[in-house]
């Protein structure tokens, strides 16, 4: 299993590049996504991860399928119409949402102050300042592209993600940034 990298690592600070559309469903970028997908699942506290949090520096995130099953947060984010792995999440099927060269096209002027931490900025948390919505255009792992717009969480998870595509981590632009130790039984 890929290690997730952490903040020193050169690699989180550079812009990465796109994957060219005919590359998009070889099996080096089916390789790539089953390791994202892979060191996503060992962290239990994960909702998303980018490439280059596991070495790779290309435009492409994850967003983990458990944010859209029925237990978390107590809504279901699961757009209509878009196809994705199914994940069995406590015994529901949920679905992780493959971004590949995303570009958000609209972010809401309305933001807000949302707590947020990182798989690659362990133990630091912190407050960031994030539209409160946003509209993003990717490709799925069959090349296919898409127009997802988002609120709350998942409006959340569009900009940090697509901020560590631009060599950009949350503590750049977080207040209130403090070291906070996990639950050992959360982290496993």
């Amino acid at each position: 299993m890929k290690k997730i990298l952490q903040k020193e690592e050169k690699i989180l600070r550079q812009k990465t590049g796109e994957v060219p559309v005919r590359e998009i469903t070889t099996l080096k970028i089916k390789k790539i996504l089953k390791e994202m997908s892979g060191a996503l699942r060992s962290q239990s506290d994960g909702v998303a991860i980018a490439a280059p949090q596991i070495g790779y520096s290309l435009r492409i995130f994850v967003v983990s399928g458990k944010i859209f099953g029925k237990n978390f947060a107590g809504k279901t984010l699961m757009p209509k119409g878009i196809e994705a792995p199914i994940k069995n999440v406590g015994g529901e099927k949920v679905r992780d949402l493959i971004f590949i060269n995303p570009k958000i096209s609209k972010l809401s002027r309305e933001k807000e102050w949302v707590p947020e931490g990182c798989l690659s900025v362990r133990p630091l948390y912190g407050k960031t300042h994030r539209s409160k919505k946003a509209i993003i255009t990717a490709y799925n792992e069959k090349g296919k592209k898409f127009t997802r717009g988002a609120s709350g969480l998942l409006s959340q998870i569009f900009q940090h993600e697509t901020d560590h595509l631009d060599g950009v981590l949350f503590i750049d632009h977080a207040k209130d940034v403090k070291e906070e130790k996990l639950d050992q039984k959360i982290r496993r």
